[in-house]
């Protein structure tokens, strides 16, 4: 595995803010101002296919949104807004793929609270972040982006319950009786897979079993371990090459010699893994190795102990400290 310390982060570090802070305390039935001490309440979904009302369209003229798309929006209030459900408009229509649910897109956003007329939060002062239409997506911004073309803006009210539920977001100021606006440009898609050139890999890289994506290492043509560190490209991708600094998004598999199958993978799970290049939040051997890599690049990187577990091991992944760890690697992303 690729991580030296076990992370508590979303695909978005973003919506972990949005998503997962609530205040803890006993549920009731009384709307809550958006104090950071308010209890939760009890609140029944909507569902997700019914069709906007005739007041949260109307709801939607209400707000005035200026500014150029992929700059952050100034919003303006009429009125407070007080959604039953949820409504949503394209301000701006792109010109590129329509999203399909699973999709994953950079995203820059503008969340308001609806019933104050306030911003509360906003990442247009950092690089875009990654939305993947799915659960555990918020369910306002995945019903009303599945739809939407790439490069668009779009603009989307709330009901509490279809934003961030019975307990609200009390740490965002938002209670759970709150009404919440947002705004949403589309900036870019991820990639499902390395695209590029096929290369002929170094002669002492193991094999890739698998056809649509890799599911093991089959070492019986590979040369025995050097105990140093190399990389070999197998396609070579056309984006910008990454640096230390770079917040990556990757898709991975792990694999020693002499083991029947995989320590660690990522493709199975359908989200690929992130992190700061060169921060120390991996191995040694990926902050080394991942630099330098074309975006939509696949590669194949040996680990030496001494750049990943060191004589300790993991012996919860199987590893022994005397092991060299093989990685396939498809750098998807970088921002």
């Amino acid at each position: 595995m690729p991580r030296r310390t076990r992370r508590l982060l979303t695909p978005v570090a973003a919506l972990a803010l949005l998503g997962g802070l609530a205040a803890c305390g006993d549920s009731t039935d009384e709307p809550q101002t958006a104090t950071a001490d308010s209890a939760p309440a009890s609140s029944g979904a909507a569902s997700s296919d019914a069709a906007p009302s005739t007041e949260d369209l109307a709801a939607l003229d209400t707000l005035e949104v200026s500014g150029d798309a992929g700059k952050e929006p100034t919003v303006e209030f009429s009125e407070a807004i007080d959604a039953t459900g949820l409504a949503s408009k394209t301000l701006t229509p792109g010109k590129g793929a329509e999203l399909g649910e699973g999709d994953s897109v950079f995203a820059q956003f503008w969340v308001g609270n609806g019933a104050t007329e306030q911003q509360v939060y906003s990442t247009y002062d950092a690089k875009p972040e990654l939305l993947t239409l799915s659960d555990p997506l918020i369910p306002a911004l995945k019903e009303s982006l599945v739809g939407e073309t790439m490069g668009s803006r779009v603009l989307v009210i709330s009901s509490p319950d279809k934003a961030f539920g019975a307990e609200g977001n009390p740490q965002l100021g938002i209670g759970n009786a709150d009404s919440v606006v947002f705004v949403v440009d589309l900036v870019s898609a991820l990639p499902d897979g390395p695209s590029g050139a096929e290369r002929a890999g170094a002669t002492w890289a193991p094999t890739i079993v698998g056809d649509d994506q890799p599911t093991g290492l089959d070492f019986s043509g590979a040369a025995d371990p050097s105990g140093k560190f190399q990389r070999t490209t197998l396609i070579q991708g056309t984006g910008p090459v990454t640096k230390k600094g770079d917040h990556i998004y990757v898709n991975y598999l792990g694999q020693v010699p002499g083991a029947e199958e995989p320590f660690d993978e990522s493709y199975s799970r359908g989200t690929p893994f992130d992190f700061d290049l060169g921060g120390g939040q991996v191995v040694k051997g990926w902050d080394q190795g991942l630099v330098g890599v074309k975006v939509g690049s696949r590669v194949i990187v040996q680990v030496p102990p001494k750049l990943g577990y060191g004589e300790g091991g993991n012996e919860n992944a199987g590893i022994a400290g005397t092991d060299t760890m093989y990685f396939v690697v498809d750098v998807l992303a970088a921002t």
